[in-house]
């Protein structure tokens, strides 16, 4: 039974007052806690290692500057900090799904001055800008490599690759294309707040007929190498017997000249060819041989 004090005041109605009252002190308390570490964790932003920090306002919008690396003060709920990675970046555009940021087959179809299509893979590499990423935050946003990268990568490889012949593309002049390429694109990107790295141009493929026709050309073009090879080898070998025939006669009117001037020097070739054992005696008209070397030396009877 519930006692009842001076007053009609019930005890138990009491209590559960007293009880309420207290679980809205706890609430409160608890809720002013969490919302005070909120505020004091809002309070400051932390920008890392190769970050750039914009802030929005609700109030102005986009404040100009971006915050460098450290810890910076921040006004919770009115200040938004976006963060940005001005590291390298690359972007690639390939025809292997699992190789580039866009799946399934990504590469670049272009068609060269005569008409003739080409496949392209390419890779770019860029930055931004780090003095003005709050200008790129405010115009373009964070979805800058689809706006800015892959749309004027495609657009002005096209747009090089149409000024030259597809022999130019198979061929040396595939470095230029992609400086000019190259060229282009700084221009478009530092309009965007962005700096170009390099472009890598990473695999060129043609038509089944132009790899047929550049295969030919090739065969026959080793064939040539391979014939101008034989004609080079039977000039040499010409060029060889005629020094050799130019040598030989020399060799003869040299020979003619010494004869003229010596005849005694026809009997002295003739007696260098005779055998060893033949011993003669040569005078100026005559030739007298030793019968006695003939028969053998020191013959006994």
């Amino acid at each position: 039974m519930r006692r009842r004090y001076e007053g009609n005041i019930d005890l138990g109605d009491l209590l559960q007052r007293w009880a309420s009252a207290d679980n809205r002190r706890s609430t409160r308390f608890v809720v002013t806690g969490i919302v005070v570490v909120f505020l004091l964790m809002r309070s400051f932003i932390i920008v890392g290692a190769g970050e750039r920090a914009v802030i929005f306002s609700r109030i102005s919008g986009v404040k100009p500057g971006q915050l460098d690396e450290g810890l910076h003060l921040n006004i919770p709920i009115v200040w938004v900090p976006v963060k940005y990675d001005i590291r390298t970046q690359t972007y690639t555009m390939s025809g292997t799904s699992s190789e580039g940021q866009v799946k399934g087959d990504d590469s670049l179809n272009a068609l060269t001055s005569d008409g003739l299509p080409v496949n392209l893979e390419l890779s770019v590499r860029f930055h931004l800008d780090p003095e003005n990423v709050w200008k790129l935050h405010r115009e373009i946003g964070r979805e800058y490599t689809d706006k800015v990268v892959r749309q004027e990568a495609r657009s002005d490889t096209r747009m090089i690759v149409s000024e030259f012949p597809v022999i130019d593309v198979y061929s040396g002049r595939r470095q230029m294309i992609v400086d000019r390429i190259k060229e282009r694109l700084t221009r478009k990107f530092s309009k965007s707040y962005m700096v170009l790295d390099e472009l890598l141009l990473r695999d060129i493929k043609f038509s089944q007929e132009f790899q047929a026709a550049i295969e030919q050309k090739q065969v026959a073009q080793q064939e040539t190498k391979r014939m101008d090879f034989v004609l080079q080898q039977a000039r040499l070998e010409r060029q060889r017997k005629i020094v050799e025939a130019q040598g030989d006669a020399s060799a003869i009117r040299l020979k003619a000249r010494a004869l003229m001037s010596n005849p005694q020097l026809v009997q002295y070739e003739y007696m260098k060819r005779l055998p060893d054992k033949v011993q003669t005696i040569i005078t100026d008209s005559k030739t007298i041989i030793n019968m006695s070397d003939l028969f053998g030396k020191g013959e006994t009877k």
